[in-house]
Formats: structure tokens, sequence, C-alpha cells
């Protein structure tokens, strides 16, 4: 792989002396940080088969550009065709740990972050879902991958979410918000890895942050009111809701990994691991009463 990445190097930046080194995290893609006339970048070669994902790398660049013309994404250096890889201007900074993006001042910043980015203009592509988890199911039985036993009856619940929030406008959304993904330079919360942004219910990117954090009841509360400016309750019952739909698409996108991917990790045990946090989601009272109503 070494070499694959210093032939990429050179190709974005033939006949320079650039200095790289493989950065961490990533899954899907691999990340390389690249050094040169004084100055540091990112360079995100794609994975294998990504398209298979739902990912389309112009959706991408352009939720990129967007986020960084808000001050809440890396900026933009070039993009090159067709391989749709990405370069970046590094960002200096580290990712806060979980335990530290609980805490209310944090809480306050990502709010912040994720409210101008849905405040922009829309971008193109759509994520729904609703739709993804059945893509995800759909692409993996063709794939000759196998469906747990759980996806049936969590569809169905699936299904009574998607009547009570089908209506939610169109905003932008990143869709994604894992805790590697975010970058603090310390005066502020930047956002990485834009692939899975398109126009959606900013719900679910509450709530996948939410989920993501282990955000307990005070801490959703805190988190709505700092993006919302008031706790509404309807609005806890859709981050609620949410919740439960952000882990169903992380199990599925594991089902569908383990079907496509080349990569040595175990996306069944991933997968697993998502679909027990949602059925812990399903059994409380929040839930319930949210599902309900």
């Amino acid at each position: 792989m070494s070499d694959v990445l210093e032939a990429a190097v050179a190709r974005v930046w033939p006949g320079r002396d650039a200095c790289f080194e493989v950065l961490g995290g990533g899954i899907t893609n691999h990340n390389v940080r690249v050094e040169l006339d004084g100055e540091a970048f990112v360079l995100r070669v794609v994975g294998k088969d990504t398209n298979l994902l739902g990912i389309d790398r112009s959706v991408e660049l352009a939720a990129t550009e967007a986020a960084a013309a808000v001050g809440v994404g890396p900026e933009v250096v070039t993009f090159v065709g067709p391989e749709g890889w990405l370069v970046t201007r590094f960002i200096t900074g580290e990712t806060p740990s979980p335990e530290r993006m609980r805490e209310p001042e944090m809480l306050v910043r990502v709010a912040q972050a994720l409210r101008a980015f849905h405040d922009e203009p829309p971008i193109p592509g759509r994520f729904d879902s609703f739709r993804v988890v059945e893509t995800y199911r759909d692409t993996a039985l063709v794939r000759g991958g196998t469906i747990p036993a759980q996806f049936e009856w969590v569809h169905e619940i699936a299904r009574r979410i998607e009547l009570l929030r089908g209506d939610a406008p169109l905003r932008p959304c990143h869709n994604d918000l894992l805790n590697a993904n975010f970058l603090d330079d310390g005066e502020r919360i930047r956002i990485v890895d834009w692939e899975y942004a398109g126009m959606g219910d900013v719900f679910f990117d509450l709530a996948n942050f939410s989920i993501n954090h282990e955000l307990g009841q005070k801490e959703r509360e805190a988190l709505l009111l700092a993006y919302s400016g008031e706790i509404r309750r309807a609005e806890l019952q859709s981050l609620e809701l949410m919740r439960f739909m952000s882990d169903f698409r992380e199990a599925m996108w594991g089902v569908v990994q383990g079907a496509v991917s080349e990569l040595d990790f175990d996306f069944a045990a991933y997968s697993a691991e998502h679909f027990e946090r949602l059925e812990q989601t399903a059994a409380t009272p929040e839930f319930r009463a949210a599902y309900e109503d």
C-alpha cells in the first residue's frame, strides 16, 4: 500500500520533493499528510467500490467546500479526477475525547458548527436514512452477503419513524459525525470527512452525534438548547427517534461492507454492535414515548 500512496502523492505533486505520512482513523479510505514547501495538506485516496456505500465524490467536494466557507470544514486545495481524490489543507488541532465532547462548553461549540452548516444553501446529493438501509441490504444481497435476522423487525420500526419524520425539511447535513471526524484547533471546532454529506434531516445529524458520543438525557437537552435556543418537546422526540435510525444505518453499513470490502476489518462485529445498541435505544422510555406519541 505504501507504494500506491507514494505514487498517488507523486501524481498530485509531480516532480516535487514531498514528504508524507499515513494518517490513522480511516476504514474506507487512506488519508495521507503531505508536507512540501513549508505547507501541510491531507490527500484522501479513496477506497475501492465506495460508490456501493452511496458515496458520490462530487457531492463530497461540494459539501467540503460549503463547510469551509462557514469555517466548519477544511479548505479544499484541489480535486483529482476521475478517482475522486480530495486534497485539503491540513488542520492543526486534536480530536477531543468523547468525554470532552460531552462537556457543556463543547456541546455548544458542536451545536454552533452544525447549525452553521445546516443553514447553508442547498448542496448536491440526497441522504435519506430510510432508503440508505434498504439500499445497503439490496447491495449486500447482490454481493452474496447475509442479512442479519434483526433486519425485518428493525425495518418495521423504521417504517413508523419514517411516517413521523418523512416530511422533515431537507437541509445540508454531514451524516457521519463519528468522534474521529472532529478537530479542535483551540478556537474552532472543525469537521472533516464529508463523503456521506447530502440534503437530509438535521435531526439525523444531531442524533448521529448524540448516539456516537453517548450523550445522556441532560446532555441531549443541552445540545438541543444550544442548537435551537430552546428545548421543544417535539424536537426531543425527533432526536430520540433518529438515534435509532443512526444506529440502523451504521449496522447496515457494516453489513454491506462485509459483503464488498477487501479490508482486514471485522465488519460483522461492527454491525452486531450497532444492532445491539439500537435494541437498547428502542427499549428506553424516551424512545417508546416518542414512537407511540
